[in-house]
């Protein structure tokens, strides 16, 4: 168990991610497109919007639900070469990423405490909204600088109240970005969280 209580599970891999070879990367363009392995549109100006993002706080970047690890094998590969690790609940759904950036954790309650020693939080579509705070809560007070939430600008106002609860004894800058601005899709938003200070 983590000192906030929440459990620290090993990291085991799912044996779907090491039986076979992962399928081909998509090949990207300038206009959006949605792939049967990540619900976030994905293009050639959005992944490199991330990327930069990403270099802004170099370090380890957790991917929280990575589900089929399309976006995180993307960004894994050349030219962007992010050092990412992908986490999904078991048994994963994970088809992209090698089992060296992959660990699952036992359910959707659990915690992956690699979170403690990432730069930077990715949570692409996240299907539970207290998932964001519970990260925040137990490891919050850590290594990272960034939390990166992509999804439907509907969902946005679920989470946004994430980042204003100074509870945990954090303060964060949050930026929002339309997608369509940055080669998404018109539905869909960047939210940028930066650790300012502890106080």
């Amino acid at each position: 168990m983590s000192s906030e209580g929440y459990p620290d599970p090993e990291n085991t891999l799912d044996s779907a991610s090491s039986e076979s070879p992962p399928p081909p990367l998509p090949t990207l363009t300038d206009a959006p497109k949605t792939f049967s392995g990540c619900c976030l549109g994905l293009s050639l100006p959005l992944l490199n919007h991330v990327h930069m993002t990403l270099s802004a706080a170099p370090g380890l970047v957790i991917s929280i639900g990575s589900g089929y690890g399309l976006l995180e094998a993307l960004l894994l590969s050349r030219p962007y070469s992010v050092n990412i690790i992908g986490v999904e609940v078991q048994p994963s759904s994970n088809q992209y990423l090698p089992p060296s950036h992959h660990r699952v954790v036992a359910g959707s309650r659990f915690l992956d405490s690699s979170a403690l020693k990432s730069a930077v939080w990715l949570f692409v579509y996240p299907k539970r909204v207290g998932l964001v705070g519970e990260y925040v809560k137990a490891y919050g007070m850590g290594l990272v600088q960034k939390i990166i939430w992509a999804g439907p600008k509907l969902d946005w106002d679920d989470y946004r109240p994430v980042f204003l609860d100074k509870s945990a004894g954090m303060i964060w800058r949050v930026e929002t970005r339309s997608a369509d601005e940055i080669g998404g899709h018109a539905w869909e938003m960047l939210a940028i969280a930066t650790k300012l200070r502890i106080p």
